[in-house]
């Protein structure tokens, strides 16, 4: 071979090898765009390692994602909004068991029971606003502050109630009522359910039931309701325990302001008895849906 075919010769060698992709070595110094052509037993721990950084970064997001979604719940639960679902008859015929309501948190202000398992953080209420005789109102119990209850504003501070031969008498004076319905229904124990048109002092107008006279609370002494307390009363009089009640009886007694939570605004779905999360069928069997979205007064 002459010398300048050798010299040709070792060019084309020189170009064929620069075309070719490099074996790289299995210490993973393999660039990230060449991983495809590498051959996989010589593919570095640098890929892998980024990938489990990302699984964990992807982590790191679904966990942050999860912590703001239930602070913005909290949020919403103690400064606007809070559900519940009604847990007996005591305020038929306007909210039947097996409703499910939204309170608003702001007509009142807030108070330490606005929070979750009501911790001490401050006494008294912040933003108070004064209820409006007639609200449906839920507050907590004032003998343990802890169970829920929903009653009717009856009686504000500084009134007289009291309960004569089945009316409801307020400052002395008997609350106007009209008989919309009467023994054509009866209660499980054969007592007529008798329904009636009441009007509050201020004007509010809601219906009520009751047994008829002679029932337990049907005549009560004068509750003086002082500043800074409640007195509540169920739409259905003669099966509710509230404000003619006291502690010692086990009933409500008059309701501290700081342990008032909100004002029922809104039924928002309801079913019968017998309905259940955990029987999906029961979710469309039991449902009640002419009360859906009813707005109570």
């Amino acid at each position: 071979m002459t010398a300048a075919g050798a010299t040709a010769a070792a060019a084309a060698g020189a170009a064929a090898a620069s075309s070719r992709t490099p074996v790289w070595s299995d210490s993973g110094d393999a660039p990230f765009e060449d991983v495809d052509t590498t051959p996989v037993y010589a593919r570095g721990k640098t890929g892998r390692k980024k990938g489990k950084s990302g699984g964990g970064n992807e982590t790191v997001e679904i966990i942050k994602t999860i912590v703001f979604a239930l602070l913005i719940a909290l949020v919403l639960r103690v400064l606007l909004f809070q559900p519940f679902t009604i847990p007996s008859a005591s305020m038929e015929p306007n909210l039947y068991e097996g409703d499910y309501i939204v309170v608003s948190k702001w007509s009142y202000g807030y108070s330490k029971h606005a929070i979750p398992f009501s911790p001490p953080v401050f006494e008294g209420r912040i933003f108070g606003q004064q209820p409006e005789r007639g609200d449906i109102v839920v507050f907590k119990l004032p003998r343990d502050n802890k169970t829920d209850y929903i009653k009717r504003l009856v009686g504000l501070p500084g009134d007289r109630v009291q309960m004569i031969n089945n009316v409801l008498h307020i400052n002395d004076q008997p609350v106007q009522d009209v008989v919309i319905s009467d023994a054509d229904a009866a209660n499980m124990y054969g007592m007529p359910v008798i329904k009636a048109r009441e009007t509050l002092p201020g004007g509010k107008t809601f219906t009520i039931q009751d047994y008829g006279p002679g029932n337990q609370a049907d005549d009560t002494p004068v509750f003086e309701v002082p500043e800074g307390y409640y007195f509540m009363m169920g739409d259905n009089r003669d099966n509710s325990v509230d404000s003619r009640y006291g502690v010692t009886e086990n009933g409500v007694g008059l309701v501290p302001a700081e342990n008032l939570i909100g004002k029922a605004e809104i039924i928002l779905f309801s079913w019968t008895e017998g309905a259940s999360l955990w029987n999906p069928v029961s979710w469309f069997s039991k449902v009640r849906p002419s009360r859906f979205f009813t707005v109570l007064h």
